[in-house]
This record gives C-alpha cells, structure tokens and sequence, in this order.
C-alpha cells in the first residue's frame, strides 16, 4: 500500500468535516466530488448553491452528500459576526467589519467554522496565496500551546527511491518563512519531527541541511545550521537530529558514513530541515518535477487546528490527498 493509500485508509477510520472555501475553483469541485466517493471526509463547501450545482453539472460531477453554506444564508452567521468580534475587539473589529469579512472572504468564514467546532479543518490555497490563507488562521486560530513558529512543509513522496522511510520524507520550511534565525529553524524542526511521526507513522530522523557537512565550510549560514542544531538538540533531547549536513550526507549511506562517521542521522534522514525558503522552495519542485514525486503541501505546522495551504499549481489529485493528510491530522488533535 502507497503512503498516500494509507493516509485515506487512517481518513475513512475516523471521518472528520473538513470545509474547502474555494468552491469557485472547478479543482476544488473535481476533488471533493473524488473525496465524497471515496469517503474520506465530510465535506463543506462555501458558496452559493446555485453556482456550485452549475458548475458541478457542467463538469459532470456528482456532489451528493456535500454540505453547501452560503454565509449570507447560513443560520450561523450572527454567531459567527460575535465570535469574530469578540476574538479581534482589540485589533478593532466591529460587527459591521466582520460581516463584511464573512460574506464576502469565504476564507474568513471557513476558518471561523473551524474555530467555532462546526468544522475541523480547512484546506484552501488553489486559488489564493498562502498569505491569504494564513492570515485569517493566524488572526482566528492561533497558534498551538507550546508552538514558537507557524511554519509549512512538504510530504513528498518519492518513487522508486530507497531513501528516508522508502521514499517518504517531510522537507521543512518550504512555504513560509522567509529565512528563519537560528532559533526559528529549530522550532521548525521540532515542528516537523512531530508532523512526521503523526502522518508517517515512523521515527523522525531530522537532517539540518546545508552546503557544509560537519565544518567542510565556513561561513555566515553554515553558523547559523550549527547554532541551530544545538538549541534544537537542547530542546529536544530526544529527538534523533543532526547538523549541519549536505543533503548527500544526509540521505545516502556510503556518503553520510564517509562525510560524518558519528552521526546518527548521516546518511538516514527522512526530515530535512533546509536553511531558508529559497533553497527548500526549490529543492522540493527539484524533486516533484525531475523524480516525478508526490508533493502534498504546502502543509502548515503550529496553528490550533488544522489549515492546510495549497500551491496554486495544484491538481484536483493534489487537493484529494491534501484532504486526506488535513483529516488524519484532525484525528491526532481529538
């Protein structure tokens, strides 16, 4: 069974209501009508009824079983506007202002739903940046007890590949921060470890990447691998992780042995903590395009509940999968 196939088989087990506000994208439509089919979560789409059943007949969709809300209708809506007001009065919230953020930003009202426990997660990002999607889930959800940083990660999945956990790995930061501090990249770190055990099942074995493996190199950012490294080591002692590592060293045996005889991790990694978003950006579409990967992301890690991001080259498949992985990671937070 495939990484992905186990996924939908741990989503169906537990059925979570997972609420997709860009129903303006046909993608979205493709894959909850493939989501409902397959049972792997009950669906809510925000819009207006009409135009969904439109565009669904048009694309010869069958959406039976989907929960269709549309915010100016919805029976929820004042409690929402108090809800709202209530969590950002501080920031100057009125109720004028949150109807106006329901009604007419879908991803406002979605997370909201969330917040609200009427839903237990979203997944947006087809067809809005991820800034976009962040924002309402930063200003609603917050972030998770304990959590220093929200940040996003990629689940690729590799075929063919004797790496990582036979091809499975988790690549972090690869859709939010910018270039994180030391102390940042070892919270992503962390972050990713626990992301990893919960979807993959397996130990994380955490490899913070660089051009320097073991002080083949000197400079600026291979100081702040190294500095990052040790917090995270001290914050999580029991974590297997090692720093800093070329990525060779990281995932291939006979290099990481040659390259870093001591480490417990050269050569092992299946979590790959990359420096900044530049490199983890284009290391993991290196990966989707050249090895023919799966990539499932961006993911996001450290907000309250579940909102997971899309690229906006997504396919309706991806969106199917991203799914699945948002309704196992509602089961963990039960």
């Amino acid at each position: 069974m495939g990484f992905i196939d186990e996924i939908k088989r741990k989503a169906k087990q537990n059925k979570k209501t997972i609420v997709l506000p860009e129903s303006e994208d046909k993608r979205t439509l493709q894959a909850a009508a493939v989501a409902l089919k397959e049972e792997l979560a009950n669906l809510v789409l925000i819009g207006k009824q009409e135009k969904i059943e439109e565009d669904a007949k048009a694309l010869g969709l069958d959406l039976t079983g989907v929960q269709v809300i549309d915010p100016e209708k919805s029976d929820k809506l004042q409690s929402y506007i108090d809800l709202l007001v209530e969590l950002r009065k501080a920031k100057g919230m009125t109720p004028e202002k949150a109807k106006d953020l329901l009604t007419k930003e879908y991803l406002y009202y979605g997370v909201t739903m969330v917040k609200a426990g009427d839903a237990d997660g979203m997944v947006a990002g087809a067809s809005h940046s991820t800034a976009d999607v962040l924002r309402p889930s930063l200003q609603i959800l917050k972030t998770a007890p304990g959590t220093k940083l929200v940040s996003a990660f990629f689940l690729m999945v590799v075929p063919d590949c004797e790496y990582g956990e036979n091809g499975t790995f988790v690549f972090s930061d690869c859709g939010l921060n910018q270039n994180p501090t030391a102390e940042e990249l070892a919270a992503i770190a962390g972050s990713s470890a626990k992301s990893f055990k919960s979807l993959v099942g397996k130990e994380p074995i955490v490899a913070m990447l660089s051009h320097s493996t073991m002080g083949s190199a000197k400079h600026a950012d291979v100081d702040k691998v190294v500095e990052a490294t040790r917090i995270a080591k001290e914050n999580y002692p029991d974590l297997k992780l090692d720093g800093e590592l070329q990525l060779d060293a990281a995932i291939v045996p006979s290099i990481g042995s040659k390259k870093a005889p001591n480490s417990e991790v050269a050569g092992k990694a299946n979590v790959l903590i990359f420096p900044d978003l530049d490199s983890g950006n284009i290391g993991y579409k290196l990966v989707e395009r050249l090895a023919k990967a799966e990539a499932y992301g961006p993911m996001t890690q450290g907000i309250a509940k579940p909102v997971n991001d899309l690229s906006r080259g997504c396919s309706f498949e991806d969106i199917v999968g991203v799914i699945a992985i948002t309704a196992v990671q509602c089961q963990a937070i039960d």
